[in-house]
């Protein structure tokens, strides 16, 4: 059928989160629509274990997740069969998290993980924990930029990492000339 509609459509554009982890203060500053709502403390990456740097994306939130060393290519250094408030941020494994298990003067202080960003929570999770607040307050979609880690820059194709590709390759890939 061929043809010519006239409709309304309304939609509203939802609020803006990004979230700026800088691996070497420990630190992550939650914005929302341009305004600092925290910063929490955080572990990054251990030196043999950095978390990648550049903007990713929210795209899954978990209450509870097991995360095995295995799966990513860590072999049997870990198996946690109850991670709480677990966002993923790359295809290849990095998640935002809660942990209960590294002494609570870590966060803030030192990089201890496997590559993931982790927030101080409680076993089972607590909404009132670092982690549950973020966790509460974020959406799939939300970026999270990771900044001052030694470790090199997320590939674009790494979850919704397309952020990171640079402008001039971005227009080199594109159909427009």
């Amino acid at each position: 059928m061929y043809g010519i509609q006239r409709k309304r459509v309304g939609f509203t554009v939802g609020r803006s989160q990004v979230s700026v982890v800088d691996a070497a203060a420990h630190t992550m500053e939650v914005r929302r629509d341009g305004e600092v709502l925290a910063t929490l403390p955080v572990t990054a990456g251990a030196p043999k274990t950095t978390t990648y740097n550049g903007k990713m994306v929210v795209t899954e939130l978990y209450d509870v997740t097991r995360m095995n060393g295995a799966t990513v290519g860590f072999g049997g250094e870990y198996d946690i069969k109850d991670v709480p408030h677990a966002m993923r941020l790359t295809e290849s494994g990095t998640f935002l998290h809660g942990n209960y298990w590294a002494p609570s003067e870590t966060f803030g202080t030192a990089n201890v993980s496997h590559g993931c960003v982790g927030l101080r929570d409680e076993k089972g999770g607590s909404e009132r924990s670092p982690a549950g607040w973020f966790f509460d307050r974020t959406l799939v979609g939300d970026v999270v930029e990771v900044v001052n880690s030694r470790d090199r820059k997320v590939a674009p194709d790494n979850g919704l990492g397309g952020w990171n590709t640079d402008w001039k390759s971005w227009k080199a890939g594109s159909a427009l000339r």
